[in-house]
């Protein structure tokens, strides 16, 4: 199994993503964004959330079958990837297709040496995640402080 964690106000986040899209998926397609540690979601959060931190966040970890992970070759990606939405969500679409594994394992955009893990709630496999706890997640005011 591999850890996975997901800061956010819910695990319903699917529909968010669906709604609006992000890094791995244009809009209408469901996917929880999910990363190798808390820091690196707080890290995301950090670039993605704007304007005051939430207060109503809870911090997840989830258990991924290893052999439902699929790794995406970092050399496949263009120069300044970082930056292009349109070919960061055109990996994730064509992932998300595919339908070959319940879980992409992608560079983060906001630290690339460190994995971030797209997971496919409509596939198959979703039923194998397992959240292994959950809890309340204070942002620390130092963050970003209101001026």
């Amino acid at each position: 199994m591999f850890d996975a964690s997901h800061l956010g106000a819910t695990l319903l986040w699917p529909a968010t993503a669906r709604l609006v899209g992000g890094r791995g998926n244009s809009p209408g397609r469901p996917l929880i964004h999910t990363s190798e540690s808390l820091a690196l979601c707080l890290a995301e959060c950090l670039v993605h959330v704007t304007g005051q931190l939430p207060l109503d966040y809870l911090a997840f970890k989830i258990a991924v079958p290893r052999d439902a992970i699929e790794t995406l070759d970092s050399n496949s990606l263009k120069t300044g990837w970082e930056l292009d939405l349109g070919q960061t969500r055109a990996i994730g679409d064509r992932w998300l297709r595919g339908g070959r594994t319940l879980a992409l394992a992608v560079p983060s955009a906001v630290l690339p040496e460190s994995t971030n893990m797209m997971l496919n709630p409509v596939h198959p496999r979703a039923v194998e995640l397992r959240i292994l706890s959950q809890k309340r997640f204070i942002f620390d005011a130092r963050l970003r402080p209101v001026p």
